[in-house]
């Protein structure tokens, strides 16, 4: 028998699962197993980020945790081959951050108020991360636990966060505060391209396929400014045809967030999509200078200072289809917990970009 969590939420199942799990790379929906020759960035990373109980902290925002986090540090422990630390950050995250009414989690946990957890919402790009990393730890780990929590998790999202609008099948960012009489509101970011098949191959009653095709269509529409670059958080109207816009209540930016949207496409093998075209062309503008950190797409006025290390990690990304992992920013060259983990998140797309089959 593997090593298994046994904590709670992790249920141990039977071999006899695991033999009918797709073991090989098809068209991008399951990636091969693989030992990555950088792994001195990941031990940096767990120095720097990972505590000893398995929480990924936010050092640039009060040393929170996000289940986006802890999805990403689940991906990173797989993708490395650390069972030991995947086995922590997934105690971690299914004792601390679960939802007692659902597989999904919350979305925040911060160590400095009374009641770590004060809003039970969840985040979709966060369970879609813990998932996919349990998914991929179930093949590469022969673990069947393993799938049935990420099929539970993938459910439960479904159930959520997955809405037909405008004729459009979308993913709302959280199951509830997005829904408005006449529109949603969206995070772009949020579709995690690489991961979506994965989704749609586990529950293939649902509609994830239709969430990635109608994504990819929406992202081709939301298009704003000089560049033509997605924003970070956009409206989608209810009524089928009517365009969409920057998202009242937030900066209309091509910002932190919105710059994933070519990370995950690139990771997918999505070069050709024009957001991914778009951030291209604009990271290029100001070369040999590096590129700025954001840019408001009302004014076309960018920011007035550079990217860090984890965007000038996803632009050498997006504008080098042969980028090798190993020559793309250090973790260490970041200074706070979110570049460091793009660094990383870039660093493993541009590998799987380049062994998928």
């Amino acid at each position: 028998m593997p090593a298994t969590v046994t904590r709670r939420g992790v249920v141990v199942l039977g071999a006899a699962l695991f033999a009918a799990l797709p073991r090989k790379a098809r068209n991008g929906e399951f990636f091969p197993l693989q030992r990555l020759n950088w792994a001195e960035e990941w031990e940096d990373f767990k120095q720097l980020y990972v505590t000893a109980e398995g929480r990924v902290v936010d050092t640039g925002n009060q040393n929170c945790s996000h289940s986006e986090g802890q999805g990403w540090g689940l991906l990173l422990a797989e993708a490395f081959g650390d069972e030991a630390c995947f086995n922590r950050i997934l105690a971690w995250t299914r004792d601390e951050l679960r939802r007692p009414y659902d597989s999904l989690h919350c979305w925040t946990w911060r160590p400095d108020r009374p009641n770590p957890i004060e809003d039970h919402n969840n985040a979709a790009d966060g369970d879609i991360f813990i998932a996919w990393a349990l998914s991929r730890a179930a093949r590469r780990w022969a673990r069947p636990e393993l799938l049935e929590v990420s099929k539970a998790i993938i459910r439960d999202l479904h159930q959520a966060c997955v809405r037909e609008v405008g004729g459009s099948h979308v993913l709302l960012p959280a199951a509830f505060g997005f829904e408005h009489p006449g529109y949603v509101v969206l995070n772009p970011s949020y579709y995690v391209f690489p991961a979506l098949p994965d989704l749609a191959t586990l529950m293939p009653k649902g509609n994830w396929r239709k969430v990635r095709q109608d994504g990819l269509a929406l992202l081709r529409q939301t298009r704003f400014g000089r560049w033509g670059l997605p924003a970070d958080w956009v409206e989608l109207p209810r009524d089928a045809g009517s365009l969409l816009q920057p998202a009242t209540g937030w900066a209309p930016r091509f910002s932190y967030d919105a710059v994933r949207v070519p990370l995950y496409m690139a990771w997918a093998g999505l070069d050709d999509e024009p957001a991914v075209q778009a951030a291209s062309r604009f990271w290029s503008q100001n070369q040999p200078h590096p590129p700025p950190a954001w840019t408001e797409l009302t004014s076309d006025q960018p920011a007035p200072y550079e990217a860090g290390p984890g965007i000038r990690s996803i632009v050498r990304l997006v504008q080098d289809k042969d980028a090798q992992p190993e020559n793309l920013p250090r973790v260490r060259e970041a200074p706070y917990y979110y570049g460091a983990a793009l660094t990383l998140l870039a660093r493993l797309a541009a590998s799987e970009r380049a062994t998928s089959v």
